[in-house]
């Protein structure tokens, strides 16, 4: 079987509206092949949208989280109009009294499941980020995938559980501070790649909001 697979390299900017969000988007995504069984988008899509509060620091970047309906509603609109997989990077959003880093698939019929990452980088404590506690493999698209954020990469246990479970495709949504960040997760999909046997799709952002 043959898979098709778009990698988008979003470039972080400061947004003050989720209009010119949802542009950016929108642009991006026409550049995408009609045939491509799944895309995937950077981890924290929406943190440039933390520049619509002013400073930027933690409390900021916390209240991306009032957006979530609105970005759920974009890539739910995009996911059916394709008819195409859409894995559309994570956001950071409040349930109860915490904040997740929650990557979201959307299947062609507009419906979602959701992944909460369960090892998060020591900056995430800075916005007050817990930790999901369930790795799972999702039969979405054509073959079965799992999600493995950014620092999760680095964990080899992380990719043998999901190999194991049978995935087919990793996909890791990333976002580094840095370029060493980078490149460190980088070298890690390739070896969570080659230890397991897996394809490994690495997507990282461009750019940064400050």
């Amino acid at each position: 079987m043959k898979i098709k697979i778009t990698a988008c390299q979003f470039r972080v900017e400061k947004v003050s509206t989720f209009h010119e969000f949802q542009e950016q988007v929108e642009d991006l995504i026409t550049q995408v092949p009609e045939n491509s069984d799944y895309i995937i988008f950077p981890e924290l899509l929406t943190i440039g949208l933390s520049a619509a509060f002013g400073e930027q620091d933690a409390s900021s970047v916390i209240r991306i989280d009032e957006y979530t309906n609105q970005y759920k509603d974009l890539f739910r609109s995009l996911s059916r109009k394709r008819k195409q997989v859409i894995i559309a990077g994570t956001h950071l959003e409040r349930r109860e009294n915490e904040y997740y880093n929650i990557a979201y698939i959307f299947d062609e019929d507009g419906s979602v499941v959701e992944y909460k990452k369960t090892h998060i980088f020591p900056a995430e404590a800075n916005w007050h980020t817990s930790e999901g506690d369930e790795l799972e493999v999702y039969s979405v698209g054509p073959v079965k995938i799992g999600i493995a954020v950014c620092y999760e990469a680095e964990i080899p246990e992380i990719s043998r559980i999901l190999s194991v479970n049978g995935a087919d495709i990793i996909f890791c949504p990333s976002y580094t501070f840095t370029e060493a960040g980078f490149w460190r997760v980088r070298h890690c999909a390739h070896a969570r790649a080659i230890e397991n046997q897996v394809y490994f799709v690495h997507c990282p952002t461009v750019g940064e909001p400050g």
